[in-house]
């Protein structure tokens, strides 16, 4: 009776253990194996169009003669000069008109911006020659260039890193949160929040706070045709860096205030994959 408890003893212990060796190594296996596909996830290339590159996202060629883009017919415009990405504008008629079947009229009044209209932009914000909000002389308020660069960020962007370089991004209406904030602007402004998305379009530059934490200030009038513009956002993040922003007064501020990470990318959950 001894002896034989003692061979069940054994057998049970080595068998046992081999079990448990079993599942060490079945266990092990998985991991490998998610490890490996993780890996695999994680180096897999993502897939551009052949249009799009650094020279598009950095708004470095003419719209005029781009051939994916397209007069603003005057109708839909405030001027007769503006140009849109070719999709992002056949989008925005489709809502035009649906916005006035419900008698809501939408006029675009700032569109696609290459680097150099931008930098003409820039500059004049950044010499006083423009004031900013209508009231500060930037050179003479903030004779720091980062302070100088930062106030005028919390409305426009640097050369380069412009959304409305992409001729996906327009301005609808009016430049101030408080026109949309009563009477026809606030109507205009909740029809757009409610049917908007229908046709593609996100408001990247909601308040700051819970939905983002850093980038430019709200801005209730700018708009974003997501299909084009989730493409050159992606390939922003992923070959954009920071001292590739230059070629204008106030350039070497970009890589200091980090300026893909915090406005480049510094957009809402609603415009993002």
């Amino acid at each position: 009776m001894v002896r034989f408890s003692v061979v069940v003893l054994i057998f049970s212990f080595f068998g046992c253990a081999s079990s448990a060796n079993e599942k060490d190594q079945k266990t092990k296996v998985v991991e490998e194996d998610l490890n490996t596909s993780e890996m695999k996830a994680e180096v897999k290339p993502v897939s551009y169009p052949n249009w799009l590159d650094l020279k598009f996202v950095m708004g470095q060629f003419d719209p005029k003669t781009h051939p994916d883009f397209i007069k603003i017919d005057s109708k839909h415009a405030d001027r007769s000069d503006r140009y849109m990405h070719k999709e992002a504008y056949n989008s925005f008629i489709k809502m035009a008109e649906a916005a006035s079947a419900e008698g809501i009229e939408f006029t675009i009044k700032s569109a696609a911006r290459n680097f150099d209209y931008q930098k003409g932009i820039w500059e004049r914000k950044w010499t006083g020659a423009t004031l900013l909000e209508g009231t500060e002389n930037a050179a003479k308020t903030y004779p720091n260039p980062t302070e100088r660069a930062i106030a005028i960020l919390r409305f426009s962007s640097m050369p380069g890193s412009s959304r409305h370089h992409w001729g996906t991004d327009i301005d609808i209406n009016a430049f101030t949160n408080e026109y949309f904030e009563s009477g026809k602007g606030l109507t205009e402004f909740q029809w757009l929040e409610q049917n908007a998305a229908m046709f593609g379009y996100c408001r990247p530059y909601t308040k700051l706070g819970s939905d983002r934490a850093s980038g430019y200030q709200e801005e209730k009038w700018h708009w974003s045709y997501r299909p084009i513009s989730d493409l050159c956002t992606s390939f922003a993040q992923a070959e954009l860096k920071n001292e590739m922003i230059q070629g204008f007064k106030g350039a070497e501020v970009a890589q200091k205030i980090n300026i893909k990470e915090n406005y480049i990318l510094g957009i809402s959950a609603t415009c993002k994959n």
